[in-house]
């Protein structure tokens, strides 16, 4: 029996959760320093090969999945719950405790006391003093003793229960980070302006996941500083699905987009040789859109028209003007200088056209499925709200006790609360001098 008390105990120890806490924080940093899910040749290259080994042991390049995390995760949900078992009787025999079993003896040596005597009889004394507490908020109950009358009144009795809805929201965290690691994904995908993907690759592993629609990358823009280095980018996506254009929406970093509970981060991009040339004929309104590779012509049999780029001005892998080769058959092929993604018109014998070109891009997206984040919101909110109630509200108690002395009435006037008793004593003595003034 005595080996079963000390198992309990070790289990429901302050200690041990203390313990527990601190490891998984510092292995926490240890997987943030140490880059997660990566080849396992970038850890010996970076690393070395006999480290890079020991890391594969214990699981290191993906941690927070690993046995050994995982099970510091239930060692502190396991001492959370027995904690709590533990202790929440006692707690709560204190929320239900009756505030009317005390006696005048145990009144008086509460910390927070005060005794004076009022020259009307017991009973209008303490009719007098209801009514005040009454209007300062405070809900009474009373019960008679001899022939003194004891008032008790209390407020946030319900306040001793915010360490254990830290407690549970600390489970519901772990259960929606379960249930994200199980049910959940993440991967990433190219997507070419103009072409559409229908599936990722997840990280960790060269598998292909079905997305069950199609996302298109229709433009992707960027801006650099003149440096030369990218400032900021962005890209338009339309979801897909049977064929059917159902949502579009420009994103960039930290501006995701979500559909059917899969988010797309903009995270990279991907400059290609190729461009995308646009051209309009005014006259009838028709306008088409051409991926045309670098110094290849490009024909646009309808319209009898050819074009491509010849030359072109970059800095680094970025075009910032290229060289239009353009003809309609009419006359000699013209040649125009045009800013990346400007448009240009195009004037010959046959008529007009409105040309644009700019450097082909792919959008490089960070693709995550987490079906138990709403569960980790939750958490945090009731972690959130259970922590405000431990730390800034308390359970306070109020008693009087009025009994008859000679032609009038004594009165003894206690309080307690279970924290913020600095708080507490200045609350009371505003209570004790609106209740000893006339």
């Amino acid at each position: 029996m005595q080996n079963n008390n000390s198992v309990w105990q070790f289990f429901s120890s302050v200690r041990l959760a203390l313990f527990t806490l601190s490891l998984i924080a510092i292995t926490s940093i240890i997987g943030t320093v140490i880059p997660q899910n990566e080849a396992g040749e970038f850890y010996v290259q970076n690393f070395g090969p006999i480290t890079a080994r020991f890391f594969g042991v214990l699981d290191i390049p993906d941690m927070y999945r690993s046995w050994w995390f995982l099970a510091l995760l239930f060692l502190l949900a396991f001492n959370l719950v027995i904690c709590s078992i533990d202790r929440f009787p006692s707690v709560w025999k204190q929320i239900k405790t009756d505030g009317l079993a005390y006696s005048e003896e145990r009144l008086a040596k509460m910390a927070n006391s005060h005794s004076w005597q009022h020259n009307c009889s017991a009973a209008d004394t303490a009719d007098l003093l209801e009514e005040k507490l009454l209007n300062k908020g405070w809900k009474l109950s009373s019960r008679p003793h001899d022939d003194a009358r004891l008032v008790f009144s209390q407020k946030g009795n319900w306040t001793r229960v915010g360490v254990y809805v830290v407690h549970t929201s600390i489970l519901v965290i772990f259960l929606g980070a379960i249930i994200g690691s199980l049910a959940g994904f993440k991967g990433s995908v190219l997507i070419p302006e103009t072409k559409q993907r229908d599936r990722i690759f997840l990280y960790g592993s060269a598998e292909a996941k079905e997305l069950g629609f199609g996302v298109r990358c229709n433009s992707f823009g960027i801006e650099f500083y003149p440096n030369g280095m990218p400032k900021e980018y962005t890209s338009s996506l339309t979801i897909v699905e049977n064929g059917k254009d159902i949502l579009t929406r420009k994103i960039e970093v930290n501006d995701p987009l979500s559909y059917h509970g899969i988010t797309f981060y903009q995270s990279s991009y991907e400059a290609y040789q190729d461009f995308i040339i646009t051209v309009k004929v005014p006259a009838s309104g028709k306008q088409q859109v051409f991926v045309v590779p670098f110094q290849q012509q490009k024909s646009w049999e309808d319209e009898g028209l050819k074009f491509g780029i010849i030359n072109a001005k970059a800095i680094g892998q970025s075009i910032v003007s290229a060289k239009l080769w353009f003809s309609d058959g009419s006359a000699a092929p013209q040649l125009e200088w045009i800013e990346d993604g400007a448009q240009l018109t195009v004037e010959t014998e046959r008529g007009k056209y409105l040309v644009s070109a700019k450097q082909m891009y792919a959008t490089g997206l960070q693709v995550a499925h987490d079906p138990g984040v709403w569960w980790v919101y939750i958490g945090c909110g009731l972690m959130l709200f259970g922590l405000y109630v431990a730390f800034f509200m308390s359970h306070r108690r109020l008693w009087l006790y009025i009994s008859p002395a000679g032609t009038g009435s004594q009165v003894l006037f206690a309080g307690s609360a279970n924290k913020n008793r600095p708080g507490f004593e200045r609350q009371f003595g505003e209570l004790k001098e609106m209740l000893c003034s006339e």
